[in-house]
């Protein structure tokens, strides 16, 4: 099974980082080794960080045409700051990868399994 944990941190919630926020060097580097755990153990497919919701934009079709809005988005409640994709045999492992996760205080990882073409039936494979 593929999942899709999603870093949610407290640093980037109301939109005060600035386009260059970057996080200190212990927590880049903290973060480096259990990403290389992760990639050792065989789980990881892919990871990427993100910038803040300063540098961002939306693209909306709410009223039927396109909307662009630059960031950062004052009615957000949740931004996200990354992503890793696992592969793993359970959900409770991807939960159990997650409790390893170098995150500050406040920092939320949300876990999400990714469809694989058979959950759609044959009509999808």
């Amino acid at each position: 099974m593929r999942f899709m944990m999603l870093m949610i941190p407290e640093v980037y919630q109301g939109g005060t980082a600035p386009a260059d926020f970057a996080p200190p060097a212990d927590a880049i580097a903290e973060m480096g080794k259990y990403n290389d755990a992760m990639e050792k153990a065989g789980i990881l497919l892919s990871l990427d960080g993100l910038t803040p919701p300063v540098s961002a934009a939306r693209v909306s079709f709410a009223t039927g045409k396109l909307i662009v809005t630059d960031g950062p988005f004052a009615e957000t409640k949740e931004v996200l700051g990354g992503y890793w994709i696992i592969k793993v045999k359970s959900r409770e492992e991807a939960i159990d990868w997650a409790r390893r996760c170098p995150a500050a205080k406040g920092d939320v990882i949300e876990i999400r399994r990714i469809f694989d073409p058979e959950d759609f039936g044959p009509q999808a494979a």
